[in-house]
């Protein structure tokens, strides 16, 4: 399987040059990293050549990277039922860049890309429908940051005073504690190493 890979990669890089910038084989799965411009271009390659003939699109995801300066991997995975082949395609993105959408090339691509805006904030230029798709109306800001605070910006309760749902801010509903990490086994005369405590005895 290694191999094939190896030749896909190969074939990939001689009829694309200007597009792939590396391909790398790793747990049996083949990597081709590319530039923005040429995105669609690469993609509709995939699906079309006769030694590629990538017709699914399973995935599109994208990993925050905030100390680059191109800050998000957009990640993209495909399936060739053709040939019994899979490859996922990465490419780098400033914060300030827009993505070609793909949903010319393949339709399925619509809600990944509503998903990958509404976690990260990414936009896709083309899309006929770019709004949020797994939050709520209004919500704030994009969960798969990194920089996205864990307790989110609001909470949604229904308020039966006013009979509806009411919007407030994130109220934390105990004190921020100091967790020593010590053993829970504290009355066992084993502690368990990298448990015990400097001048702590069992």
């Amino acid at each position: 399987m290694s191999d094939a890979l190896e030749e896909l990669a190969a074939h990939i890089e001689l009829k694309r040059p200007n597009d792939v910038t590396a391909t790398a084989v790793a747990h049996g799965e083949l990597t081709v990293t590319v530039g923005l411009s040429g995105i669609a271009d690469f993609v509709e390659f995939l699906r079309t050549d006769p030694n590629c003939r990538f017709s699914t699109l399973v995935d599109i995801t994208a990993v925050d990277h905030p100390e680059r300066p191109e800050r998000f991997d957009v990640v993209y995975h495909f399936l060739s039922m053709y040939q019994n082949q899979r490859i996922r395609v990465k490419l780098g993105l400033r914060e300030d860049e827009i993505v070609p959408s793909l949903t010319d090339i393949h339709p399925s691509a619509n809600w990944f890309e509503r998903e990958v805006f509404d976690m990260f904030g990414i936009l896709f230029s083309g899309h006929p429908d770019l709004r949020r798709i797994l939050t709520d109306y209004g919500f704030r800001g994009h969960p798969l940051r990194k920089d996205f605070p864990t307790t989110g910006y609001t909470e949604v309760r229904y308020d039966e005073v006013l009979k509806r749902v009411v919007y407030e801010p994130v109220k934390l509903v105990q004190d921020y504690r100091q967790f020593d990490f010590m053993s829970p086994w504290e009355g066992a005369e084993y502690i368990l190493p990298g448990d015990e405590k400097d001048g702590a005895k069992g």
